[in-house]
């Protein structure tokens, strides 16, 4: 991945690629454990960033 700070839909646009090369058996047995390494790396990201945005929109609501 470049060094493109992290966003979500980056996240999950790499997420869908590493899914669709599983699919389709294009990763090596010497890659696997890499590709699934980094797939819960991005997974745990996007949860991470999921709660993080119902918050603030909790507090956002809170507020008003």
């Amino acid at each position: 991945m470049s060094k493109k700070a992290l966003t979500y839909k980056l996240a999950m646009e790499e997420l869908q690629t590493i899914v669709a090369q599983l699919e389709a058996n294009a990763i090596g047995i010497d890659e696997l454990s890499e590709k699934v390494k980094r797939a819960a790396e991005l997974v745990q990201f996007c949860q991470d960033k999921l709660r993080t945005t119902e918050k603030e929109m909790d507090n956002l609501f809170e507020e008003a």
